[in-house]
């Protein structure tokens, strides 16, 4: 935001005056000395907290907030001298990345320090319901808690120093590449671009993986539960004999079925259905329960 104000200052060719006794107020705003009056920038509550009236522009306050806008307020410790208004401009991937999460059944929540109504008209653009605005930097850590102790597992997409607490919090934090070091350092995934469609690609990633590790576990049980009856000649009255060698055989065969089905991932592709890896799985059971019944039909057939 600070970089935005000077880069207009430049553009504007204004004079960029030295200051003194520089305050940063974490999710309020700023303060110093320019010559030899302090001067003030910040918010609603930053003013009221120097009992600063703000009644002559709340009009305009209000005006800039349904715009979607930040307004901060620039003042001495006597008068209010102007306003800075400054907004975030919404992607146009940003709507469409929060429809597919909703779509995937994933509760999207927008926190930010910035005013209920500036909050509300920005998550309204990108179609997200629940917001939780004026969370002052420390808090969110504390609001992301809130969440997980009603029952709910928190995936936190950050990329301020500010946003560090939460993504520690939460369950899984997601830095953005171009954040600070701090936020990617503490966040368990890091994309490399600004892009919400990526924390997409990223949950369907997951939700693949899993299904893969789900489906090996199978595999792995399914295949022992035919093979160890067999070769333990259970099935003997049925003419099914496994003899050792192949007994082995299968089993490591029965292990290319695993290591086959892990690596389907390779066609993973964001917003795309991976077909191969949906009906790769069904033709494998088939297959190596045949192969297993095979092995037991040539077994028997070579004698006890």
């Amino acid at each position: 935001m600070a970089e935005a104000i000077v880069k207009y200052a430049e553009e504007e060719k204004l004079e960029l005056l030295p200051v003194e006794n520089f305050l940063a107020i974490p999710g309020k705003g700023i303060q110093a000395t320019l010559i030899n009056e302090k001067i003030i920038l910040g918010t609603r509550k930053l003013i009221a907290e120097n009992q600063i009236d703000v009644s002559s522009i709340e009009a305009n306050l209000s005006e800039l907030e349904r715009q979607g806008k930040t307004a901060m307020i620039l003042a001495t410790e006597k008068e209010i001298i102007g306003i800075v208004a400054v907004a975030d401009t919404v992607k146009e991937t940003s709507k469409e990345a929060v429809a597919k999460l909703q779509a995937m059944k994933i509760d999207v929540y927008m926190i930010t320090g910035d005013n209920e109504r500036t909050a509300r008209a920005i998550a309204s653009q990108v179609g997200i319901s629940n917001v939780l605005a004026e969370v002052l930097p420390q808090d969110k850590a504390n609001e992301v808690k809130k969440l997980q102790n009603v029952g709910k597992k928190v995936a936190m997409v950050g990329d301020g120093i500010n946003d560090a607490p939460a993504l520690a919090q939460a369950d899984l934090g997601i830095a953005m590449g171009s954040g600070t070091d701090v936020a990617m350092e503490t966040g368990g995934i890091v994309l490399m671009k600004s892009d919400l469609n990526d924390v997409v690609a990223a949950f369907e990633l997951s939700r693949q993986t899993m299904s893969k590790i789900k489906q090996n576990m199978f595999f792995a049980l399914f295949y022992n539960i035919i093979g160890i009856p067999i070769a333990a000649r259970v099935f003997a009255f049925a003419g099914l004999i496994l003899k050792p060698e192949l007994a082995g055989l299968a089993m490591a065969l029965s292990s290319i079925s695993v290591v086959s089905n892990s690596l389907l991932l390779r066609y993973f592709r964001p917003g795309k259905k991976n077909y191969i890896s949906i009906i790769a799985p069904a033709i494998m059971v088939i297959f190596f329960t045949f192969l297993f019944v095979e092995f037991a039909r040539l077994s028997s057939g070579m004698g006890n």
